[in-house]
């Protein structure tokens, strides 16, 4: 698990492919391996990471055909600035919200607006994730965690402040680019509990009923 709150940006080193997938070596920059040992998580981009091997610097990680499928990594290049966060303690501050690691799916950067010392970023999601984005929820960005300012449809935007422009790479975004989305875990599971086996079908429709189930049976008391 991690919290959303990038510890350091580092950079791709090397990209090697092997028989169909990818082996990644990251230098940490300012991220201490000291306390990382092999077979630790760390979180790259949003993107939940295995240590396989490391030295002082860096540390190779290797990517299945499921994460190049529904990330932005098989689409960094060498020297690309990528953050960087270890697993959560049971010593550090849930500064952020809980974040897996496990990233939904890639959303398109359609919108950079100043607003005053902050810079406003709106996104565009694919509609399958669209339901699990809310107003004043939480939502990962490239292993950031932020605040939903406003939701439309398929579009959502969150406001980023100085410090989070200068410690991440979320300041180098463009109109157009691609980033990591991992969507509030609580919603997930919601969703999941609510429809049961459903959940491969129609959940709105099944939230709804859900809902006026509810409703009916607290009239009824």
């Amino acid at each position: 698990m991690f919290t959303g709150i990038i510890q350091a940006v580092g950079r791709l080193e090397s990209c090697e492919p092997r028989h169909g997938d990818l082996r990644l070596w990251i230098n940490t920059g300012a991220l201490s391996l000291d306390n990382v040992a092999l077979g630790d998580s760390i979180a790259v981009n949003g993107i939940c990471l295995t240590v396989a091997e490391k030295d002082d610097a860096q540390f190779a990680a290797d990517l299945s055909r499921e994460t190049l499928e529904l990330t932005t990594a098989g689409d960094w290049q060498i020297g690309a600035a990528l953050n960087l966060e270890p697993a959560l303690t049971l010593q550090q501050p849930l500064g952020g919200h809980l974040v897996s690691g496990h990233v939904d799916g890639v959303a398109t950067v359609n919108r950079l607006e100043d607003d005053a010392r902050s810079l406003r970023m709106g996104f565009t999601v694919p509609a399958s994730l669209a339901r699990y984005i809310a107003r004043k929820g939480s939502v990962t960005i490239n292993g950031v965690s932020l605040t939903v300012n406003n939701v439309q449809g398929n579009d959502f935007d969150v406001n980023l402040v100085p410090h989070t422009l200068q410690e991440t790479n979320l300041g180098k975004l463009e109109v157009g680019s691609q980033v990591n989305l991992e969507v509030d875990l609580v919603a997930r599971y919601l969703e999941r509990l609510l429809t049961g086996e459903g959940a491969v079908g129609e959940p709105q429709l099944l939230l709804a009923q859900a809902a006026a189930e509810h409703a009916d049976s607290l009239q009824e008391t």
